[in-house]
Protein backbone atom coordinates (compact mmCIF):
# COMPACT_ATOMS: atom_id res chain seq x y z
CA UNK A 1 0.00 0.00 0.00
CA UNK A 2 2.63 2.22 -0.75
CA UNK A 3 1.40 4.40 -3.58
CA UNK A 4 -1.81 5.92 -0.49
CA UNK A 5 -1.30 9.44 -0.04
CA UNK A 6 0.22 10.09 3.29
CA UNK A 7 2.73 12.51 4.98
CA UNK A 8 6.15 12.68 4.06
CA UNK A 9 8.60 12.84 6.78
CA UNK A 10 11.83 14.79 6.80
CA UNK A 11 13.80 11.57 6.20
CA UNK A 12 11.22 10.42 3.29
CA UNK A 13 12.34 14.29 1.88
CA UNK A 14 16.15 13.34 1.91
CA UNK A 15 15.74 9.88 0.48
CA UNK A 16 13.62 11.09 -2.38
CA UNK A 17 16.45 14.21 -3.01
CA UNK A 18 18.91 11.72 -3.01
CA UNK A 19 17.24 9.29 -5.32
CA UNK A 20 15.94 12.62 -7.25
CA UNK A 21 20.13 13.58 -7.69
CA UNK A 22 21.13 10.52 -8.65
CA UNK A 23 18.71 10.05 -11.21
CA UNK A 24 20.12 13.39 -12.55
CA UNK A 25 23.86 12.53 -12.64
CA UNK A 26 23.48 9.22 -13.96
CA UNK A 27 21.20 11.46 -16.90
CA UNK A 28 23.48 14.07 -16.93
CA UNK A 29 26.92 11.36 -17.13
CA UNK A 30 25.16 9.44 -19.94
CA UNK A 31 24.51 12.97 -22.05
CA UNK A 32 27.90 14.02 -21.67
CA UNK A 33 29.21 10.41 -23.34
CA UNK A 34 26.74 11.76 -26.07
CA UNK A 35 29.52 12.88 -28.82
CA UNK A 36 27.85 13.25 -31.99
CA UNK A 37 26.61 16.82 -32.49
CA UNK A 38 22.95 15.86 -33.95
CA UNK A 39 23.11 18.30 -37.08
CA UNK A 40 19.70 20.63 -38.39
CA UNK A 41 18.11 18.93 -41.32
CA UNK A 42 18.83 20.51 -44.73
CA UNK A 43 15.66 21.23 -46.82
CA UNK A 44 15.92 22.81 -50.36
CA UNK A 45 12.75 24.24 -51.62
CA UNK A 46 12.48 26.09 -54.90
CA UNK A 47 10.45 28.67 -53.50
CA UNK A 48 10.63 30.06 -50.03
CA UNK A 49 8.56 32.57 -49.96
CA UNK A 50 5.16 33.74 -51.51
CA UNK A 51 5.09 37.14 -53.46
CA UNK A 52 2.92 39.85 -51.73
CA UNK A 53 -0.14 40.47 -53.49
CA UNK A 54 -0.18 37.39 -55.76
CA UNK A 55 -2.42 35.10 -53.23
CA UNK A 56 -5.94 36.10 -52.56
CA UNK A 57 -7.36 36.13 -48.98
CA UNK A 58 -9.91 34.02 -47.68
CA UNK A 59 -13.28 35.43 -47.30
CA UNK A 60 -14.97 35.51 -43.85
CA UNK A 61 -18.82 35.28 -43.64
CA UNK A 62 -20.19 37.32 -41.06
CA UNK A 63 -23.32 35.58 -40.83
CA UNK A 64 -21.51 31.68 -40.50
CA UNK A 65 -19.26 33.20 -37.44
CA UNK A 66 -22.01 34.75 -35.80
CA UNK A 67 -24.26 31.84 -36.18
CA UNK A 68 -21.78 29.16 -34.74
CA UNK A 69 -21.30 31.64 -31.56
CA UNK A 70 -22.23 30.12 -28.77
CA UNK A 71 -23.32 34.30 -27.25
CA UNK A 72 -23.49 37.16 -29.34
CA UNK A 73 -25.82 40.18 -29.69
CA UNK A 74 -26.30 42.26 -32.66
CA UNK A 75 -22.78 43.52 -33.54
CA UNK A 76 -20.82 41.47 -31.25
CA UNK A 77 -19.47 38.22 -30.13
CA UNK A 78 -19.50 37.76 -26.55
CA UNK A 79 -16.16 36.06 -25.64
CA UNK A 80 -16.04 33.78 -22.15
CA UNK A 81 -14.80 35.65 -18.91
CA UNK A 82 -12.35 33.40 -16.81
CA UNK A 83 -14.16 30.04 -17.19
CA UNK A 84 -11.04 28.21 -18.90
Amino acid sequence: MDFIWHRVSEKEKEEIRKQAKAIMDDFSKKLSKVSKKISEPLIERTEGEREEGKEKCNEIDREMMFENAPEKNKDFIIGEKGRW
